[in-house]
């Protein structure tokens, strides 16, 4: 199948957001276009899915290539994907889709503008939308004619025929849905501030209209109008209620290229939507490779004039995010603050955003190893160190008190946990709640161990703790067993979190942000070694209490053990019983084996 290599390598780095995916052939014609909620899900099931219709599998089977654009959210998605096939008509769109238009919100250009729903896109009106679905739509209506009593009537409204009383007031009035303008009881221009208003609801503006209904109730209110404030707080509550899902822009016939830039050292990546009539229909993201650290300004220019030749644009207008170094002939940028056009702006720099991530995650496909290797190529230039620490242990104390002491050593290799390696060990000379003591007991124990085997040594031995342990290590390591490791110490606040690296003799701090992945990866080792002591430190401990002077007596086992304390009740009652008393419960032999274990014979 064509797709198994390099599709599938694509599919595994699609991000897990809203978007439209794109479908292309052998000749690079593309062949559908879909939607997702989930990007990666969704053209995952294509390939995933075992059985599947005839039409998606004659589709899957002319798949050379994808392509996609991700937008806020699934209703974005869905308008964005009947653009593009209306742009483009792909093959199996034609034959899986149905040519349905989605609806609009219309606002007559006249005196008294009328408000209503429509699929048909004509001149003479202002139209937003389009709306996902006629429910969506519904809902905005309903919540428009909640708050202002617009009028539903298809007359044709004139000042000078108002004036001559060619109307008659109609059931809405009497009602209270209308104000009756077309009596002359509402001026023209307290009809026109409603229908601005709407405008700006339309828009999805609502936080200017929302804040001017708080003002004007609040005035209210100081002036004891209550009753005209409770109409205003009416208005409030329905207008918050309503939450609209995705960005509406007008049917301006301007067509305009909207840029996105983002760098990351070297590398420099670049993405252009281009928007016919309000609506993307293209959408590509675009790499460069700095040569001789190039100004931000040039970059832009370069990718602009490229962009803008790949996608065939002859727009006169261009978004930027700032100016580019050239500035083309004919042609306008500008640098939006706010509106539909800033968040066209955003959803640019969203996609160059994303492409960089997936070029992060498809090389990580490619060569797993690579993280790794960065992350301790990292770790090497911040602790200035001879080699980069491919071979890593860290070494961490475990008791009560003094009680049940312990330690444990675990090991990481090329940036991952080799618990293969991972070792623990009993105290055997330290004395009491010592921790310098324990830790130079196990540290001499563990690579004096290693050199007698002639084990390869690490690269940065870590102490779980600071000063005193790093010196603790320190003293065996170069004093003792001559050996040149470096020694690092990971220092933890009152919350035990990792707060700080030490390095170096003396001991200092070494600057890292706790967002770092360097500083997360160092954390990660000492949460290890310190989980792995406890659970050391804990079995231990369960053991010397569950313990019992019956485990000492040989030749008695675990089911005879039972039978005498089931019977005895205690250890001091079994001690305490005669010889015959014992024989009755569980024989002469092991009768005999305890009652000679307890008096000494």
């Amino acid at each position: 199948m064509p797709y198994t290599d390099h599709i599938k390598q694509l599919v595994a780095t699609l991000p897990n957001t809203p978007g439209v995916y794109q479908y292309f052939n052998q000749e690079g014609t593309i062949i559908y276009v879909g939607k997702a909620k989930n990007l990666k899900r969704r053209v995952s099931s294509y390939f995933n899915k075992k059985e599947q219709t005839a039409k998606v599998t004659a589709l899957v089977k002319h798949i050379y290539d994808l392509k996609y654009i991700v937008v806020e959210n699934e209703t974005d998605a869905l308008l964005l994907e009947n653009n593009l096939i209306k742009q483009y008509q792909p093959h199996y769109n034609i034959l899986l889709k149905d040519g349905k238009t989605y609806p609009w919100l219309c606002i007559t250009k006249e005196e008294f503008p009328r408000i209503f729903k429509t699929r048909q896109v004509m001149r003479g009106a202002e139209y937003f939308g389009p709306y996902s679905s006629v429910w969506v739509l519904d809902t905005l209506l309903e919540l428009i004619r909640s708050i202002y009593p617009i009028r539903t009537c298809k007359f044709p409204l004139f000042t000078d025929k108002i004036d001559q009383g060619k109307y008659k007031l109609c059931l809405e009035y009497h009602i209270k849905n209308c104000k009756g303008p077309c009596e002359g009881k509402q001026s023209k221009e307290d009809y026109q501030k409603m229908v601005a208003e709407i405008r700006e609801i339309a828009k999805g503006n609502s936080s200017v209209i929302t804040s001017m209904l708080t003002q004007e109730m609040k005035d209210l209110a100081a002036q004891y109008r209550f009753e005209e404030a409770a109409a205003r707080k009416a208005k409030l509550d329905a207008l918050l209620q309503y939450r609209t899902k995705t960005v509406i822009t007008t049917t301006a016939t301007e067509t305009m290229d909207v840029m996105g830039y983002e760098e990351d050292g070297s590398s420099v990546y670049i993405n252009m939507l281009h928007i016919v009539e309000g609506s993307i229909v293209k959408g590509l993201t675009i790499e460069y490779n700095k040569q001789l650290d190039e100004p931000a300004e040039d970059m832009l220019a370069m990718g602009i004039l490229e962009l803008r030749q790949r996608l065939n644009s002859d727009s006169k207008q261009v978004l930027v995010p700032f100016m580019p170094a050239i500035q083309l002939d004919g042609i306008s940028m500008s640098i939006p603050q706010r509106g539909d056009k800033k968040k066209l702006l955003d959803l640019s720099a969203q996609n160059v955003k994303q492409y960089k991530v997936d070029k992060y995650k498809q090389s990580e496909k490619l060569n797993p190893e690579q993280r790794q290797t960065q992350l301790l190529g990292t770790l090497k230039e911040v602790l200035k160190l001879d080699k980069i620490p491919l071979h890593i242990e860290c070494f961490d104390n475990s008791h009560i008190s003094g009680d049940s002491a312990v330690a444990a050593c675990v090991v990481f290799k090329k940036a991952k946990p080799s618990k293969k390696d991972y070792r623990k060990y009993t105290i055997k000379t330290g004395q009491g709640a010592d921790d310098y003591a324990s830790m130079r007991e196990v540290v001499y124990r563990r690579y004096k161990r290693m050199i007698d085997e002639q084990t390869p040594l690490p690269d940065l031995i870590i102490a779980d703790g600071g000063i005193g342990q790093m010196e603790s290590i320190r003293q065996v390591i170069e004093d003792d067993l001559k050996l040149n490791i470096p020694i690092a110490g990971l220092a933890k606040n009152e919350q035990h979190q990792t707060r700080e690296l030490l390095f170096g003799f003396p001991p200092k701090t070494i600057g890292l942000k706790p967002t770092d992945a360097c500083f997360k990866f160092l954390a990660q080792i000492q949460e290890e070694v310190h989980r792995f002591a406890i659970e050391f430190h804990r079995d231990k401990r369960s053991k010397k209490q569950t313990a019992s002077t019956m485990d000492e007596i040989k030749g008695i086992g675990e089911e005879t053990k039972n039978k005498l304390l089931l019977t005895f009740k205690s250890v001091k009652r079994i001690k305490e019983a005669t010889l015959e008393n014992l024989e009755n419960c569980i024989g002469k032999h092991r009768a005999s084996i305890v009652y000679d274990y307890f008096h000494g014979k």
